[in-house]
């Protein structure tokens, strides 16, 4: 939900300051958003969902239940224990409202999918081969984490979910996932991954974004191309792997790298989007700088297996001193708030060298800073 509770006992909306007394007062402030319906873009089917990710905070607010000794004598089915090293999750719960916030537009909302959106988006999860595509915390690929199963509920008083405590909404889509990463086990069993939250990709219903490249082209200005081959040799030219299509007017085009986060990203280092009236910065600290630097030495000593692209694009960033914009800060901090926690100081953990792709501590405390000073600014 957009206000949440401070560590001063007063709530904010969003990313907002600590400033109303009680929840009642911040809702009645912040009535006003947007209800957005996503549905699956045909066009792109095959990633509708193609990962699933584990979390600290899911965004459909209910946590997975996981197989232990504490929890065996409470549920019905026979032989179940830790050394099944499973989970039972819902994935997606339909006209769920989800709540989301665009930092290009400083702009608070709602998304939700309905029941026959859920079913599309189960269906070409298992359609196109994505069971053991996990990730941790949406930023960092897992391995020996698996999807065995999937369902959709078709009564929310009689389905098998209801074994594990749940009653959710009919339509519901649940999952088994059997975990063999020792490390995953152990965080979730720690209580540091409490839920699933999917990784995908989704367009607003109401504006029939079939169009999405005519969306990207105006909005973005980022480049297109006629043919896969000029697409892949621009995404060489960036530094970036592949390249996803678009449809425009009726035509399929070519936009470089494997997908449109990792270009977007990309467009904040190379200026390639429109940015004249963009303010942005250039004295984040040395620190910060040195981080991403020994991140990027470190990751390549173990053939780049660590972070996703948009947070290896995001190292050069930092470490060539690129100016970034405000809205940029705010993902910086955003990222590093989230993933501090797997901040070890061992580079041989893939959690502390994703962190320090994003300039680590030093990036963090800067990153506040900046965004303390605007919102008292503003």
């Amino acid at each position: 939900m957009p206000c949440k509770k401070c560590e001063n006992n007063k709530y904010r909306f969003g990313e907002g300051n600590c400033k109303y007394n009680t929840l009642a007062e911040c809702e009645a402030a912040n009535q006003t958003y947007d209800i957005v319906e996503l549905v699956i873009d045909e066009t792109n089917e095959a990633i509708a969902i193609d990962a699933i990710s584990l979390v600290t905070s899911p965004a459909i607010e209910t946590d997975f239940v996981y197989f232990n000794e504490e929890e065996k004598g409470k549920l019905t089915l026979a032989k179940i224990d830790e050394e099944k090293r499973m989970l039972v999750s819902p994935a997606l719960i339909p006209y769920k409202q989800i709540y989301r916030y665009n930092a290009e537009q400083d702009k608070h909302y709602y998304v939700h999918f309905t029941a026959e959106t859920v079913r599309k988006a189960a269906e070409a999860f298992i359609k196109h081969h994505n069971t053991n595509n996990a990730t941790v915390q949406h930023e960092y690929k897992v391995t020996g984490v698996s999807v065995i199963e999937t369902w959709i509920s078709e009564d929310s008083k009689k389905d098998k979910s209801n074994v594990y405590g749940y009653e959710l909404p009919k339509g519901t889509w649940f999952v088994s996932m059997r975990i063999d990463n020792d490390e995953v086990w152990e965080q979730i069993k720690e209580g540091t991954l409490k839920g699933l939250s999917i990784e995908g990709y989704f367009v607003n219903a109401a504006e029939k974004m079939a169009k999405v490249g005519s969306m990207v082209a105006d909005n973005m200005d980022l480049p297109l191309y006629d043919n896969e081959e000029e697409a892949l040799a621009a995404a060489k030219e960036m530094g970036c792997e592949g390249v996803h299509e678009h449809t425009l007017d009726g035509k399929t085009v070519y936009m470089p790298c494997a997908d449109h986060e990792v270009i977007s990203a990309l467009a904040d280092i190379l200026d390639v989007k429109k940015k004249s009236k963009l303010e942005s910065y250039t004295d984040y600290p040395q620190g910060a700088v040195n981080n991403a630097k020994r991140a990027i030495a470190e990751n390549e000593k173990r053939n780049n297996k660590c972070a996703t692209q948009t947070g290896k694009v995001r190292a050069q960033q930092i470490a060539q001193k690129k100016p970034i914009s405000y809205s940029v800060v705010k993902r910086v901090y955003s990222y590093l708030s989230r993933a501090k926690t797997y901040n070890t100081g061992d580079y041989n953990d893939c959690g502390t060298i994703s962190y320090n792709l994003w300039g680590g501590d030093v990036m963090l405390r800067w990153s506040e800073k900046i965004i303390n000073r605007k919102n008292k600014t503003n």
